[in-house]
């Protein structure tokens, strides 16, 4: 049963306008019985579910911390991204969504069909090639007349930083992204029909005194073969990773050179603090152990197998007879 919880005063003022015929009680029932339709767009369809918008966000706060450490490392400079949200929305308004003249990434991720995009506020964008430069990281606003020398190591610096993706998209889908165009006109990529829904991811970015946002663009067409790894049961059916044969072997190989100590143990006896302080050479001591019985062989402190003393080659030894078993030395 869901509903909102009332406070006393509000249940108090209900009843009072029950009774004083403010509210009719019939007229209640009805508007409670009454269907409620919810309006539907169908030009903004949901095709991802919330499970799997969490999934992808989850996937991009690992890329934020990828990237943290590679512009941090690159730029010699304080570096702050972050997930700012996650959205299911169709891509004619991301194109809207973001500025008339900006920094366009467009990336093709074999095997995987269609293309994504990773636009970079151009606030971020020049502070970082200021940095790149040798400034000290101003930004400016010159996208219409770039040149082709800081186009080139623009489309370089992010050609690297997406190495990182690779790294993030790992755990679903192991892609190859390829820098296919470079572009600063949003109206100039139709990668999909303006209807079709996109995910966009956004990053807030933080670069010493400037700040700005890089919006990634996933299209649907993209994520639709890998979308079951976006579920929460495959995140839970694959929580134990299995290891490579390398490291199977490379484990077992150390396991065998380990040491451990190994202990025929003789049989036990009880005696008292007095017989021990006048226990001399020459002396017995009477074993609880049968003679005919087998003895405990241990491995470590732990009893492993069962054994019989003997001699080889005129050296005491012991011949293991069979595994040991809880309960098969008080039984005899």
């Amino acid at each position: 049963m869901s509903g909102e919880v009332l406070s006393q005063s509000e249940i108090d003022a209900l009843l009072s306008a029950l009774s004083t015929g403010e509210m009719n009680a019939d007229e209640l029932k009805k508007e409670q019985t009454t269907k409620k339709v919810k309006s539907y767009d169908f030009r903004r369809a949901l095709r991802f579910s919330k499970d799997q918008i969490r999934s992808l966000t989850r996937i991009h706060e690992n890329f934020a911390r990828l990237l943290t450490t590679y512009f941090s490392a690159k730029l010699r400079t304080y570096i702050q991204i972050s997930v700012a949200s996650a959205d299911q929305i169709p891509y004619e308004e991301f194109v809207r969504s973001i500025p008339k003249r900006t920094i366009l990434n467009v990336f093709e991720v074999p095997p995987l069909d269609g293309r994504l995009i990773i636009e970079i506020n151009p606030n971020i964008a020049y502070t970082m090639l200021d940095r790149v430069l040798g400034g000290r990281g101003i930004s400016m606003n010159k996208v219409e007349n770039l040149t082709e020398i800081e186009t080139k190591i623009m489309s370089q610096l992010f050609e690297h930083a997406v190495e990182n993706l690779k790294e993030a998209w790992s755990t679903i889908a192991e892609i190859e992204p390829i820098l296919t165009e470079f572009e600063v006109n949003p109206q100039f990529l139709q990668m999909v029909s303006p209807n079709d829904t996109v995910v966009v991811i956004s990053l807030n970015t933080q670069i010493g005194d400037s700040s700005g946002m890089i919006n990634i663009c996933i299209p649907h067409v993209v994520l639709e073969p890998i979308m079951p790894k976006l579920s929460v049961h495959y995140w839970m059916q694959n929580s134990k990773k299995e290891r490579a044969p390398k490291e199977i072997e490379a484990l077992e190989k150390n396991i065998r050179l380990a040491d451990l100590p190994v202990s025929a143990q003789l049989g036990n006896s009880e005696i008292s603090i007095n017989e021990f302080l006048q226990l001399g050479i020459g002396d017995v001591i009477q074993l609880e152990q049968d003679i005919h019985s087998p003895i405990v062989i241990k491995i470590g402190d732990e009893p492993k197998f069962l054994g019989q003393p003997g001699k080889v080659n005129k050296k005491m030894a012991v011949q293991i007879i069979e595994q040991f078993k809880g309960g098969d030395i008080d039984d005899e």
